[in-house]
């Protein structure tokens, strides 16, 4: 089984690129979607060539704005959108996909803001996502995939010094958040293969920073510790283009 993660930046505007090559290339069995920008309806209309896949989307209210989609070749037992949490439950930022074995859940979480206003926000954010992982965990074991909008060590960024407590997505706060994670037992895949690879999957549009690759690594694979036993590989995909972002995947 393979699952792969992408933040496409708009799901409209991707599939005008070479979006489906890709996705026939990489030859998912889950593709998981992240910012789509879309309706439901938009999300089903723009991947309808994906024939093979069944596509279930979640919508932000703000029209335009964030939402996730996950494609699937096998039809899930249940599906679920957001979190059960007010608070959050307004942006599109998460869908749930079970099977026999596991769940599967997209996140596309809250960035901070440029200005850092929405860090408080994204705090709390992180302790109510964790604390839905861990009650969906109590029933069967858990991949969690997504953009998570942080740098979680020095490692994951290619100017860790210049950013860190000073831009969103490597402010300590964020990097807690990470942390919780970890000590709730979700384990991050790419880096239980790869302790030391530099490898990142979001780059700033501005100054050529692809080209010149200083970027990120914000996109993630957290895996419950009793799925780390399948895991066969875990890949940044960074030869893909068509968005800001990579996609990443695991395979079991």
């Amino acid at each position: 089984m393979k699952i792969v993660s992408f933040n496409v930046n708009g799901v409209r505007a991707i599939v005008k690129k070479n979006f489906f090559d890709d996705v026939n290339l990489l030859n998912p069995d889950i593709l998981c979607l992240q910012e789509t920008k879309a309706t439901v309806s938009q999300v089903k209309e723009a991947l309808q060539p994906l024939g093979d896949f069944n596509i279930y989307a979640n919508e932000a209210n703000k029209k335009g704005y964030s939402g996730t989609a996950i494609l699937t070749k096998q039809k899930p037992i249940s599906v679920e959108n957001d979190i059960d949490c007010i608070e959050h439950d307004n942006e599109g930022r998460v869908i749930c996909v079970e099977y026999e074995d596991f769940f599967v859940v997209n996140v596309y979480v809250p960035n901070s803001g440029s200005e850092l206003l929405r860090l408080d926000y994204r705090q709390n954010w992180d302790r109510d996502f964790c604390d839905y992982l861990n009650r969906l965990e109590k029933m069967k074991p858990i991949i969690v995939c997504g953009d998570f909008n942080v740098a979680h060590t020095s490692i994951d960024l290619a100017r860790p010094k210049q950013n860190y407590n000073k831009s969103a997505g490597h402010m300590q706060e964020e990097i807690d958040g990470m942390n919780n994670f970890e000590n709730n037992g979700y384990r991050d895949a790419y880096r239980y293969l790869y302790p030391n690879e530099v490898k990142y999957s979001w780059w700033s549009y501005r100054a050529g920073a692809r080209k010149r690759n200083i970027g990120w690594r914000i996109d993630y694979f957290l895996l419950s510790d009793i799925l780390l036993g399948r895991l066969k590989d875990a890949e940044i995909h960074n030869d893909i283009h068509g968005s800001d972002h990579c996609p990443v995947s695991i395979t079991f």
